[in-house]
């Protein structure tokens, strides 16, 4: 197994130079420009495009391990795309008509497996993005799964409950011939939780001809609570993912998580459980910036306080008027309120991005100032953003690698559902960590292989394993 090195630019494990940095083209957006698939299969050659970016690091990846053209122009689309839209009666009387997507990207290994988004700013191409990156992830992981997405457009956060729950219903109505326990099966994303899942299954029961089987229906979305077949774990799965990677990856750069100081964009069910794990490990929380605003405290944030903070009033801002501090100075659970620009500059080990993607851009990637970006989110930077933190050796653990134990516990509540057993809480644990920690070896594997960067060996692992799936399937008729 081959160990991580300190990326050019970097000064002696000291972290990444601060000079600004425009390096040229990227080897993805060099992809894009050469290459003759995205003719063949019509899509644009525009570098800002989020779903063309995806395709092109595909790309790039696919001439280093020699993966055949046609299982190129296969992963190049997606297999199905489906949009609805389908009317709610609001709390006032009146109606509102929603839009929605469930994109199925690949199924070569298995079920459509993907989360639901709830957002108002989801698009096509960010959902087929997203579907990709699933098929990558879950081909990582060598999880039975092929990748989907979807979405509905919506601010869950203007709703009130009912109005959410019957978005909910009337979203699961609209695609249900679509998908199924084995065929598609959505999971919680931005903007959903458990009990949106709990919904989605009950309605998706009421409208099939399961009710002789209303367990086996619930298989049709994992995520769920606990109470009507949710897995022990789930709703920390994610962060917990984020963390085993990080303790798996970091001791090789010289990085012990005891002691090592962290900051996290977005304080969601990812961004919060990364920092509480973290916290618990001996690790400080010294910035956190989210849709409110942006804290800091250089003696530490009490990652817990903050989670119980940001469960009542939704976001970060006010937590510097916490325990600790009355009067917004630094406190031992309070903070200081920073600007977006202050939070990237903020002296950190490791940045945990965790909440939409294509936020770290060439101007956030020339102030960043940490030595790793472990990326919770899904594709959290631009290419250019990339080509920049590159440039100025940061390291970066891809997120098909670093948020896989999402899908990963997913995949072992749809296993306990299809045997009518539950695991317990270490179980789910031990397994998790088993998994993350050979999908982290399988990445360095390919890295050392390769000669290339992480998010790149990434890729070319998880496409070893669809290609292969291919080459003994084959391609009908």
């Amino acid at each position: 197994m081959s160990t991580l090195t300190t990326k050019k630019g970097a000064k002696n494990g000291q972290g990444p130079s601060k000079k600004p940095a425009s390096a040229g083209k990227s080897a993805a957006e060099n992809v894009i420009n050469r290459s003759t698939i995205f003719d063949e299969v019509g899509l644009p050659r525009d570098a800002d495009n989020l779903y063309t970016q995806t395709v092109a690091t595909m790309l790039q990846a696919s001439e280093l391990i020699g993966l055949p053209h046609e299982v190129k122009i296969i992963l190049a689309q997606p297999k199905n795309e489906i949009m609805v839209h389908f009317p709610v009666r609001l709390d006032n009387g009146e109606y509102k008509l929603f839009k929605g997507y469930r994109v199925q990207h690949n199924n070569a290994l298995g079920p459509y497996k993907g989360g639901l988004r709830f957002h108002h700013d989801v698009h096509l191409d960010d959902v087929k993005s997203l579907a990709f990156l699933m098929t990558m992830k879950c081909a990582l992981m060598k999880l039975p799964f092929g990748g989907g997405k979807g979405g509905v457009k919506c601010d869950p956060r203007s709703m009130s409950s009912n109005e959410l729950m019957r978005v909910t219903r009337r979203f699961c109505a609209a695609i249900s011939h679509a998908i199924g326990p084995d065929y598609d099966i959505p999971a919680p994303d931005v903007g959903t939780n458990a009990q949106v899942m709990a919904w989605f299954a009950d309605t998706y029961d009421s409208l099939t001809d399961s009710n002789r089987s209303t367990w086996d229906a619930f298989r049709v979305v994992t995520g769920k609570p606990v109470e009507v077949g949710g897995s022990l774990g789930r709703e920390k799965a994610t962060g917990q993912g984020v963390v085993d990677v990080c303790a798996e990856l970091l001791p090789e750069l010289g990085i012990n998580i005891k002691g090592m100081k962290f900051s996290v964009i977005g304080y969601g069910n990812v961004g919060s459980w990364t920092a509480r794990i973290f916290h618990d490990m001996g690790a400080k929380l010294v910035a956190v910036m989210d849709h409110t605003g942006g804290i800091r405290n250089d003696g530490g944030i009490d990652a817990h306080a903050l989670a119980s903070h940001v469960s009542k009033v939704g976001g970060v801002a006010g937590f510097e008027k916490g325990a600790g501090s009355s009067s917004g100075k630094k406190g031992s659970q309070g903070a200081t309120r920073i600007s977006a620009e202050e939070f990237y500059k903020t002296p950190v080990d490791v940045l945990v991005p965790a909440a939409l993607e294509q936020m770290i851009q060439t101007e956030q990637a020339n102030i960043i100032n940490a030595k790793v970006i472990a990326e919770g989110a899904n594709a959290p930077s631009t290419p250019a953003g990339d080509r920049v933190l590159e440039s100025r050796g940061v390291e970066i653990f891809p997120a098909i690698l670093a948020n896989a134990g999402g899908v990963t516990v997913s995949y072992f509540e749809w296993v306990q559902n299809k045997s009518c057993t539950s695991w317990s809480a270490e179980k789910v644990d031990t397994e998790l960590n088993r998994m993350m920690v050979a999908a982290a070896g399988r990445t360095k594997a390919a890295r050392s292989k390769y000669k290339c960067d992480m998010r790149t060996a990434a890729y070319c692992a998880a496409l070893e394993t669809v290609g292969k799936a291919y080459a003994v399937r084959g391609i009908f008729p």
